[in-house]
């Protein structure tokens, strides 16, 4: 075993994790980041956007927000076009405010007339993938074999 996490069969708050551990002699190696895509790939099977249990540790935080901006950056490289916060939402199973509070940190928002717009420079987005680091471990879905629960009425 090399780590852990755990998950709340149904939560009002929409916490797509709750609890995470990578053992110390596995730190540092991409269990993390695998564990928190593997927890996005269950929300995305469910249907549901989420987040991570909150307040977050200091390393809980470094750590979704070092996936967050991976997974930002990825798409916002490839996209072509306009691509609004839900529409990211919708693809990642990141919830909105994560999102906004990431690209906030990367300086890849700006308001404009009453409205955030991403600002997805290519030179930009580069410069802060390779700022971010390797991806980590990748899930393989296609392996991913699990049913969501559904509450009886």
């Amino acid at each position: 075993m090399v780590g852990y996490f755990s998950k709340e069969k149904h939560s009002e708050e929409s916490y797509n994790l709750a609890c995470i551990l990578t053992l110390p002699p596995y730190q540092r190696k991409g269990y993390g980041k695998f564990l928190i895509a593997f927890s996005y790939e269950l929300s995305k099977k469910e249907g549901k956007v989420g987040t991570p249990e909150r307040p977050l540790s200091d390393l809980g935080l470094l750590s979704y927000r070092g996936y967050w901006t991976r997974v930002l950056l990825d798409i916002l490289k490839k996209h072509k076009g306009n691509i609004s916060i839900n529409e990211l939402s919708d693809m990642t199973a990141i919830k909105a405010e994560d999102i906004l509070t990431t690209l906030q940190s990367l300086e890849l928002i700006q308001y404009k007339k009453g409205q955030h717009v991403i600002y997805a420079n290519p030179k930009v987005l580069d410069h802060h993938l390779k700022a971010a680091g390797r991806g980590g471990l990748e899930v393989d879905v296609s392996k991913l074999i699990w049913t969501p629960y559904k509450e009886q009425s």
